[in-house]
C-alpha cells in the first residue's frame, strides 16, 4: 500500500496556474519587445489578415440574418466565426497589437524600456493596418460583397456605418471593454498545454466582445475601409439589388473612419489590455512587494 501524494499520470500536462502564467506573459513580452523589425513587421501584416479572416467570416454568415433569427443570436453567431481571427493569430504564430499590449507586464518589471514597448506597438500597429487594408482591398475586387444578391455588401456597409457613427466617448469605452476581453483570452492561452486548450480559451471571451457589440481596433481596419471600398466602387447593379444608393451612407467616410472610431478605440484598447489587465497582473502576481517594518505591502 502507497502512501503520501501520488505523481501525475500525465507529468506537465496540467494547465498553469496564474503566477506561472504571469512569468510567461512577461518572458513573452520580453521576445516581443526584442524581436527584429522585419520579422515583427511581417508577423504585424500577418495578424492584420488574420484579424481580417475573422471579420470576413462574421459579415458572411450574418448577411441577411437579422430579419431571420433575434437580435442576441445573430450577434452571437458572428462573435463564435470571428474567434477564427485570434485562433490564427495565436496557434499560427503573428503579432497583433491588441495582444501585445500586455508586454507592459515586461515594462513595470523593468526587464524592458519604454522605448522597447513603443517600438513594438508602432510597428505592430503599421503591420496590422496594412495587413487589414489589403485584405479589405483584395475582397473588393473579389467582389464577394455581391454574393447572396448583395446581402454580404450590405452587411458590411451596415458594420461600418454603424461603427463610424459612434460618439467619441462611446468608441472609446467600447474599445476599453473590447481589449479587456482580448487580453484576458491571451492571458488564458498562456495556461493551455495544448492547441485544443487553446481554442477553448479564445471562444468565450472573443465571442463575448462581439456578441457585445465591443469595438477592435485591428477589426476595424479591415471592417471600416471594406465598407468604404464598397461606397465608393461597387457597380449600379450592387445598388440596385440591395435597393440602396451610396448617399444611404453618408457618415461613411475616411474622416469619420480615422478620427470617430479608430483613434478613441485605439485609445481605449490599449487602457483596456495594458491597464485593466496586464498591469493589474503584474502587481498581484509580479510585483516585489515592499517591506516596512508593519509587515508586507
Amino acid at each position: 500500500m502507497q502512501t503520501g501524494s501520488q505523481p501525475s499520470v500525465f507529468p506537465g500536462m496540467d494547465a498553469l496556474l496564474p503566477p506561472q502564467m504571469a512569468a510567461k506573459a512577461e518572458d513573452l513580452g520580453v521576445v516581443k519587445a526584442s524581436m527584429g523589425w522585419r520579422n515583427m513587421s511581417a508577423l504585424s501584416v500577418m495578424a492584420g489578415a488574420f484579424i481580417a479572416l475573422g471579420a470576413i467570416f462574421a459579415t458572411t454568415v450574418t448577411a441577411g440574418a437579422a430579419d431571420k433569427l433575434p437580435f442576441g443570436v445573430v450577434k452571437l453567431l458572428g462573435g463564435i466565426v470571428f474567434c477564427l481571427g485570434l485562433i490564427l493569430v495565436v496557434i499560427a504564430g503573428a503579432e497583433l497589437f491588441t495582444g501585445n499590449n500586455l508586454i507592459v507586464m515586461a515594462w513595470a518589471d523593468r526587464r524592458i524600456a519604454v522605448r522597447q514597448v513603443a517600438r513594438n506597438w508602432v510597428i505592430v500597429y503599421c503591420g496590422n493596418f496594412v495587413g487589414s487594408i489589403a485584405t479589405a482591398l483584395l475582397m473588393f475586387f473579389s467582389k464577394q460583397y455581391t454574393f447572396g444578391g448583395g446581402a454580404i455588401g450590405l452587411n458590411a456597409l451596415n458594420i461600418a456605418g454603424s461603427k463610424c457613427a459612434l460618439e467619441f466617448l462611446q468608441a472609446l469605452i467600447l474599445g476599453m471593454m473590447c481589449n479587456g476581453l482580448v487580453c484576458l483570452a491571451v492571458w488564458l492561452c498562456y495556461s493551455s498545454r495544448t492547441n485544443t486548450d487553446k481554442i477553448l480559451s479564445i471562444l468565450f471571451p472573443i465571442a463575448a466582445f462581439v456578441a457585445a457589440g465591443f469595438e477592435h481596433c485591428v477589426a476595424n481596419m479591415y471592417f471600416i475601409p471594406f465598407g468604404l471600398f464598397i461606397k465608393a466602387g461597387a457597380p449600379a447593379s450592387f445598388w440596385q439589388a440591395i435597393h440602396k444608393s451610396s448617399s444611404d451612407f453618408a457618415g461613411l467616410t475616411w474622416g469619420n473612419f480615422l478620427w470617430a472610431n479608430l483613434l478613441p478605440v485605439t485609445i481605449g484598447n490599449i487602457f483596456g489590455g495594458a491597464i485593466m489587465v496586464g498591469l493589474v497582473y503584474w502587481f498581484v502576481y509580479i510585483r516585489k512587494p515592499r517591506v516596512s517594518p508593519f509587515g508586507t505591502r
